[in-house]
C-alpha cells in the first residue's frame, strides 16, 4: 500500500496485479473451472454457465479493482468484495458437485490433504497447475479448486484490511486532492512571507546607507 509522503500526489500508484499471489491463483481457477466444467459436467447443465461466470468474475473484478483504485479507494474495495464473492461462490459450486456425486470433500484428516494445501500454498502460477488438469480426477480438482478459493479468499480479506487502513489513514482522492490544494497554498504562504521578510531586510539596510552617507556629507 502507498502511502502519500507529497501532499501535491493524490493519485495512488497503480497496483500491478499479475505481482498478485491472489490475482494469479484467481487465474488458474478460471483456467481450470473451464476445464473442470469441460470435462466431467453435462453439456446443458446451466451450473456450467455459473461456475465459468463466478472464476470469471472473480479474475476480473481484481483487474478492475486494481484499475479504479488508482482514483477511487472505494471503488476498489467494493470490486475486490465483489471478487470475493465470486470466488466463495465457485467454492460452493464445487462443494455442491462433491456432495451431488458423493466424493468426499478433503479436510486435515484426509491422508492427501496435507500434500494438497502446500502444493497450493507454494504455487501461483498456470505453468503450475495445467499439468494437473488432463490427469486428475473429478475428486482430485474439486479440492485442488475449494483449496485455492479458500487461499484466494484468505489472502484477499488481508489485502482489504490494508486498503481499508490506507483509506482511514489517507482518505480517498477527494481528501487527497484537498490535501494537495492546502499544501500548495501553504508553499505559496511561505514564498510570499519569504519574501517579504527579505524586502524588510532590504529596506533596514538601506535605511542604513542612507544615515551612512548622510553622515559622511556633513563631514565634508
Amino acid at each position: 500500500m502507498t502511502k502519500p509522503s507529497d501532499p501535491e500526489k493524490f493519485l495512488r500508484k497503480q497496483t500491478n496485479w499479475n505481482n498478485l499471489a491472489f490475482y494469479r491463483k484467481a487465474d488458474v481457477l478460471y483456467l481450470l473451472t473451464k476445464h473442470f466444467t469441460g470435462k466431467f459436467m453435462l453439456r446443458g447443465d446451466r451450473t456450467i454457465d455459473q461456475m465459468v461466470q463466478a472464476a470469471r468474475s472473480g479474475k476480473q473484478n481484481i483487474v478492475e479493482g486494481f484499475s479504479d483504485g488508482l482514483c477511487s479507494i472505494k471503488m476498489e474495495i467494493k470490486l475486490l468484495n465483489v471478487a470475493r464473492a465470486s470466488m466463495q461462490e465457485l467454492q460452493e459450486d464445487y462443494r455442491d458437485y462433491l456432495n451431488a456425486n458423493h466424493l468426499p470433500l478433503w479436510d486435515a484428516a484426509h491422508p492427501r490433504y496435507s500434500q494438497l494445501l502446500e502444493f497450493c500454498r507454494s504455487h501461483n502460477d498456470q505453468d503450475d497447475y495445467t499439468p494437473l488438469f488432463s490427469k486428475s480426477t473429478d475428486e482430485e480438482l474439486s479440492n485442488l479448486a475449494v483449496t485455492l478459493c479458500r487461499q484466494v479468499d484468505k489472502m484477499m480479506t488481508t489485502w482489504l484490511e490494508r486498503v481499508e487502513h490506507d483509506f482511514t489513514e489517507n482518505g480517498g482522492i477527494s481528501e487527497r486532492m484537498t490535501a494537495a490544494r492546502q499544501g500548495r497554498r501553504q508553499t505559496q504562504n511561505e514564498i510570499i512571507e519569504a519574501q517579504a521578510r527579505e524586502i524588510e531586510s532590504l529596506k533596514l539596510k538601506i535605511a542604513q546607507l542612507e544615515a551612512t552617507i548622510d553622515k559622511l556629507s556633513r563631514k565634508m
